[in-house]
């Protein structure tokens, strides 16, 4: 009976956390204006957080949708739509819940993501997961659903911005610190390759000493620390833990539910196709489909699908 108000503690101080960032990163420009104004700080981190946490929100949604719209194909059947359609209609009544929007994008990656926010509801779901069995798909898709009841998609979405960039300031840092030579391009680690899917930027080979590169990697991770600490902290204690809520609200429904979303979640850790997911959409989606580098960068666990797998074929532990 004490798990549960631990548990909303830690999920109360994620989402303050996850908060954080937006005003954190307003501070920087919003903080020395007041200063420089004769306002005071405590005004300068009140307008800060007005403007951060506004301009996130109106942000978030926008931000999201572009990133959809780039895996929207030409050549997708309307059965597929169809299909995504009728099972997310179902789903919902049986939720309870308002039935959103559903895009149907044609990726490998075999996942679907919850986006909220003042656009809307919408369930992004890939032709990948639609081909899995219908119980194991059917429980992803009401996985997504019960994360939209919650309201914690519309809260995600809004402060996806300030996380994608903390995150791109974070990659971009680690990829300097980690340059070796200013002449060798064929020394690219997974964050360089990361990072240049994520902004397509590369650092231009020349004849710069590595040295330069660590010093600016390091004045970068020191730049971005104040708002990354938040970032981090708000993605293991209310990212992970509403994944978590989310898998015993599934598992509830019944055994074919608690099976279905163990046996999606074990096809999405093993198939191919996770570079087609958008990094973006990883904490608004049904498994993060990062690859390590950007899963260490973000300071998430690299244990959490296993610890959800442990959990969903433990019944008592639901």
């Amino acid at each position: 009976m004490a798990s549960g108000p631990i548990e909303r503690a830690y999920t109360g101080l994620g989402a303050l956390a996850l908060a954080a960032v937006p005003v954190v990163l307003a501070g920087v420009l919003v903080v020395p204006i007041a200063l420089v104004a004769d306002l005071g700080a405590a005004v300068g981190m009140l307008a800060a957080g007005i403007v951060g946490i506004g301009a996130s929100a109106a942000a978030g949604p926008p931000l999201v949708e572009r990133r959809v719209e780039r895996l929207l194909g030409e050549g997708l059947e309307d059965r597929s739509a169809a299909l995504a359609e009728s099972r997310v209609h179902a789903l919902a009544a049986d939720l309870g819940v308002d039935v959103p929007a559903v895009t149907v994008v044609d990726a490998d990656a075999p996942n679907v993501a919850a986006i909220g926010g003042y656009r809307g509801s919408r369930l992004v779901i890939s032709t990948r997961l639609l081909s899995l069995p219908a119980a194991d798909r059917d429980a992803a898709i009401r996985h997504a659903l019960v994360r939209m009841r919650t309201r914690e998609a519309a809260f995600i979405t809004a402060l996806l911005p300030g996380l994608a960039t903390v995150e791109t300031v974070a990659l971009l840092a680690t990829l300097f610190v980690g340059r070796r030579s200013g002449h060798d391009s064929s020394d690219r680690r997974p964050e360089s390759r990361r990072a240049n899917r994520i902004h397509g930027y590369d650092p231009d080979p020349s004849g710069i000493p590595a040295p330069v590169y660590t010093a600016f990697g390091l004045l970068l991770w020191l730049v971005v620390l104040p708002a990354w600490i938040p970032a981090a902290v708000g993605d293991r204690l209310f990212v992970a833990r509403r994944r978590r809520a989310a898998d015993a609200a599934v598992a509830r429904a019944g055994d074919a539910d608690r099976e279905g979303l163990a046996n999606a979640m074990l096809f999405a850790g093993d198939a191919a196709g996770a570079a087609d997911w958008p990094p973006v959409l990883d904490r608004l989606s049904l498994v993060a489909m990062a690859d390590d580098e950007t899963i260490r960068v973000r300071g998430a666990s690299r244990q959490e699908a296993r610890i959800r797998l442990a959990r969903l074929q433990s019944k008592r532990a639901l």
